[in-house]
């Protein structure tokens, strides 16, 4: 079994650097109200991030593999989060929009459902707890 490592490095009030195995800094931050500097993404927004850009770069893969011409591709994302501390997200839905000429429909569905239920390994440690949709959209 692989290991992988991170380390958070407090700066001031709840502002931190963290780092890990590839050896990239990212700021992580608060609201001033909140003891911050505003200076980082929030912790909870980087989970967005990890989903989002995991499930990415495995459909970006695959419909390159498939010979797609995407041109453009993105992944916007939206998420519940509950009312209640601990505030956790409840439902994250992905909205996948992508340009070109002559993309294939049926393409692009399977290469989303191939990253959702076997590659995105985001996906996969968060589906028990959240629900996560999606639906996609081909721009010209």
């Amino acid at each position: 079994m692989s290991k992988a490592k991170a380390k958070i490095i407090h700066i001031k009030g709840v502002t931190f650097m963290g780092i890990t195995d590839s050896k990239h800094w990212v700021p992580m931050d608060g609201p001033e109200n909140f003891n911050g500097s505003d200076a980082g993404i929030r912790p909870k927004e980087m989970l967005l991030l990890s989903l989002s850009g995991c499930s990415a770069a495995d459909v970006a893969s695959i419909l390159t593999k498939m010979r797609e011409p995407f041109t453009k591709f993105e992944i916007e994302v939206e998420a519940n989060m509950t009312e209640e501390h601990p505030k956790v997200y409840s439902k994250i839905n992905l909205v996948y929009k992508f340009w070109g000429e002559g993309l294939n429909p049926k393409n692009i569905d399977k290469a989303i459902y191939l990253s959702q239920t076997k590659y995105c390994g985001v996906t996969s440690m968060l589906k028990d707890s959240i629900e996560i949709v999606h639906s996609y959209v081909i721009n010209p």
